[in-house]
């Protein structure tokens, strides 16, 4: 039984409501196709099970969810809280365009409200501290700077920060800082493969068709820490409609990208280059425009079920175990390089 999601490699919880299925406490299934996906919290990203016990799963939660007073509902998706506190979606028989929005809406919503969230509650401590230095008649000016870069990491996040860290197979398990997906991108081969120039930690490295899309899935919510508001995930989910699938609006991104995106190097002097290193959240993946990144996100989302849902569910079960042994070793992630050093010093490493 997995426990981790397969996308931040966070914990997915339990629940005491599914005896066939204790794994997390928001299920969404849909009982006419027989999927059932496990809702993580930490990123809302839907995790399809690749279980052959998912029948009987649905089944209970089919049960449970006609079963309880507690429960809202439109034609095609319902929402039940049942006594324990997990909460099962029903998914209905809604059209694409629908289910793609409510789904990706709710997604994006919380990812926004969380990250706006933390965010301005960030800002305002900062701002009472301004306002407190400037009443103990501290000169503000000598902090301006400090207050002013606090303020950029708490609406951008901190450039150094390891944001993920993934599995590759030439490379290992690689680490990826924020700043460094302003130096990534993505492009199209010949024949409309997606491939991905990503940077990451001491190195970087072009990955090519299936894995850089899986990459890709992994650091685009990263790139989309603030989701969207709901007009623009109305245009992301009009945009993979007008060319009928995901996969084809991942062929036409790739091609696109040279257009879409703004190197941080390119026709640019060094120096120039180092100046734009700072303003990081400008360039490489973050200079998509947002219904685009978006629309990106959810096909490569989408595709990956749909790779799994025509029959590839061995490569699901690996995404699962890749990502709980990436777990099982990122307990450090948010440790300082300081701290590390000290910890090799210890262990005479050096």
């Amino acid at each position: 039984m997995y426990s981790t999601c397969i996308f931040c490699s966070k914990p997915l919880g339990h629940n005491e409501s599914m005896e066939a299925f204790p794994v997390g406490q928001r299920l969404a299934f849909d009982p006419a196709r027989g999927r059932l996906w496990v809702v993580c919290r930490a990123c809302e990203r839907w995790n399809l099970s690749p279980l052959e016990e998912r029948w009987e799963a649905i089944e209970q939660a089919e049960r449970l969810y006609r079963d309880t007073r507690r429960r809202v509902s439109t034609d095609n998706i319902g929402l039940a809280k049942l006594a324990e506190g997990t909460t099962l979606v029903r998914i209905g028989e809604p059209q694409r365009p629908e289910f793609a929005a409510w789904r990706y809406g709710d997604q994006f919503g919380r990812r926004r409200m969380r990250a706006m969230l933390v965010a301005g509650g960030g800002v305002a401590v900062v701002g009472a501290l301004v306002a407190g230095g400037a009443a103990a008649g501290v000169g503000v000016g000598a902090f301006g700077g400090l207050f002013g870069q606090v303020g950029r990491f708490l609406v951008h996040g901190r450039p150094d920060q390891i944001v993920a860290r993934i599995r590759t197979e030439h490379h290992g398990i690689v680490d990826v800082r924020r700043r460094h997906l302003g130096e990534s991108s993505i492009a199209a081969s010949d024949d409309g493969t997606l491939n991905l120039d990503l940077r990451f930690k001491n190195g970087s490295a072009r990955f090519t068709g299936p894995e850089a899309e899986r990459i890709a899935s992994i650091v685009l919510p990263k790139v989309n820490r603030f989701g969207g508001r709901k007009s623009e995930v109305a245009d992301a989910v009009r945009q993979i409609e007008e060319l009928g699938d995901s996969e084809r609006y991942i062929r036409q991104v790739g091609r696109q990208s040279q257009a879409l995106l703004t190197s941080m190097t390119e026709g640019v002097s060094p120096k120039r280059a180092k100046f734009r290193k700072a303003a990081f959240n400008k360039y490489g993946l973050f200079s998509l425009p947002t219904p685009q990144r978006l629309a990106l996100e959810m096909a490569l989302h989408e595709e990956a079920e749909r790779r799994a849902l025509e029959g590839e569910l061995a490569e699901l079960e690996q995404a699962w175990r890749d990502a709980e042994e990436v777990a099982a070793i990122a307990d450090n992630l948010f440790v300082p390089e300081s701290v590390e050093e000290q910890f090799r010093k210890l262990k005479g490493e050096g």
